[in-house]
C-alpha cells in the first residue's frame, strides 16, 4: 500500500540540462557564437518537456498511480551571471514552467496553496508549484519579489552556493547583505516563503534577525549526521522547530554521509532519527533534490521516493509519523504559510 500522498519540496528538473543545452550552454562562452547559440538554448528549453522525460530522478509519467503526488519544481539560477542574464534566465524557465503545464495539462496542475494541491489531488492529477532556487533571480531589486509572487512562485532560496546580492551561500563566509534583510521583509510580505538552504551560518544568523515568519530548509539534511557544511547545525534545527518551520531531507549523496563510500537508504534514516531526537516530529518533510544532484540508487525514482513509508514503517515508525514526514507535515505549513 503507498500512502495517500507525498509532498517533494525540492527538485530541479524543470531546468535540468539535456545533452543538447548543454551544449548550447558552453557554445554561450564562444562570442563568436553567443548570439546564435542564446536563440538556440531558448528555442530547445521551450520545445522540451523536462518534467516527463524518461530517466530522471522525476518524471510525471513515472509516477506511481496511486500516489498523490505535489512537486515543487525549482528555477536554478546558476551563480555568476550579470542581474541581466539571472532575469532572462528566470524568465526563460518561468515562461517553460507555464508552457509545461499546459503541454501537460492532463497529469499536473500548477498550485499555488494548499487548497490547489488538494484541489489538484481530487481531480487526479500531480499539483506543481513553482519555486526560485536562487535569490540573483530578483537581480537586486525589491519590486521583482512582486513580479516573482504574480508569476505563482512560492518559495525561494536567498542564496545557491555563492554569493549574490541578498547574501553568501555556503562556500562563502559574509553573512546577508543589507539588501538581503529588506528581501527577506518583502518575500514575508508577498507571500513567498524564504528558503534558507544553500545559506552559509552566518547568513543564517542575520536572517534570524529579520525573519518574522516561519520559512522552509527545502533540501537540508543534519549536520551532527554528516558534516557538510550545507546541511544545518542542531542549534538551527532547534531553532527552526521552536519557529514552526520545514525542513527537507536532501537525497544527496554528500549530504547524506560522510567519506567516499555510496550512500544507502540507511544513512538518510540516520538523519530522520536525528531530526526527531530535536523534536522536529511536525517539521520534517522530503526536499530529494531531484535531478540536481548524484542520489543513492535507493532514492533514484519516483516509485522508490513513494517506497519511502513502508521503509519508515519499518524502521519502526508510526504510520501517523511516516505520513507527517512523507506529505501532512508539508501540506500543513502550506496550508499556513501560503495564503
Amino acid at each position: 500500500m503507498y500512502p495517500y500522498a507525498l509532498i517533494d519540496l525540492h527538485c530541479d528538473t524543470l531546468a535540468a540540462l539535456t545533452p543538447d543545452t548543454r551544449t548550447l550552454m558552453e557554445a554561450l562562452h564562444d562570442p563568436a557564437r553567443r548570439g546564435e547559440a542564446a536563440a538556440a538554448l531558448a528555442e530547445q528549453i521551450q520545445s522540451t518537456n523536462t518534467l516527463d522525460l524518461p530517466g530522471r530522478h522525476f518524471s510525471l509519467s513515472a509516477l506511481p498511480e496511486e500516489v498523490r503526488w505535489c512537486q515543487c519544481c525549482a528555477i536554478f539560477v546558476p551563480d555568476g551571471l550579470t542581474q541581466e542574464e539571472a532575469v532572462a534566465y528566470y524568465d526563460l524557465h518561468q515562461r517553460n514552467f507555464r508552457r509545461q503545464m499546459e503541454a501537460l495539462s492532463e497529469k499536473v496542475l500548477p498550485c499555488r496553496t494548499a487548497g490547489d494541491i488538494e484541489s489538484a489531488w481530487a481531480m487526479g492529477k500531480t499539483a506543481a508549484i513553482l519555486t526560485v532556487e536562487n535569490g540573483s533571480a530578483l537581480a537586486g531589486r525589491l519590486d521583482r519579489v512582486e513580479t516573482l509572487a504574480q508569476d505563482g512562485v512560492r518559495m525561494m532560496t536567498l542564496t545557491w552556493n555563492g554569493e549574490n546580492e541578498l547574501g553568501s551561500g555556503n562556500v562563502t563566509d559574509h553573512g546577508l547583505s543589507p539588501f538581503g534583510r529588506e528581501a527577506v521583509r518583502e518575500l514575508e510580505r508577498a507571500g513567498i516563503i524564504a528558503d534558507i538552504s544553500h545559506l552559509n551560518d552566518r547568513g543564517f544568523d542575520g536572517f534570524l534577525s529579520v525573519a518574522q515568519k516561519p520559512f522552509a530548509a527545502s533540501h537540508s539534511n543534519a549536520r551532527s549526521v554528516c558534516g557538510h557544511r550545507r546541511n544545518l547545525t542542531d542549534g538551527q534545527i532547534t531553532e527552526m522547530v521552536r519557529r514552526d518551520c520545514l525542513i527537507g531531507l536532501n537525497y544527496s549523496q554528500d549530504f547524506l554521509r560522510t567519506g567516499d563510500r555510496p550512500a544507502v537508504l540507511d544513512d538518510l534514516w540516520r538523519h530522520v532519527e536525528r531530526f526527531l531526537e530535536l523534536g522536529a516530529e511536525h517539521c520534517l518533510a522530503l526536499g530529494s533534490d531531484a535531478d540536481g544532484t548524484d542520489v543513492p540508487p535507493g532514492l533514484d525514482c519516483p516509485e522508490k521516493f513513494a517506497g519511502l513509508y513502508r521503509y519508515f514503517l519499518g524502521r519502526g515508525l508510526s504510520p501517523a509519523l511516516a505520513e507527517g514526514i512523507l506529505w501532512k507535515n508539508a501540506l500543513e505549513f502550506f496550508r499556513k504559510q501560503l495564503i
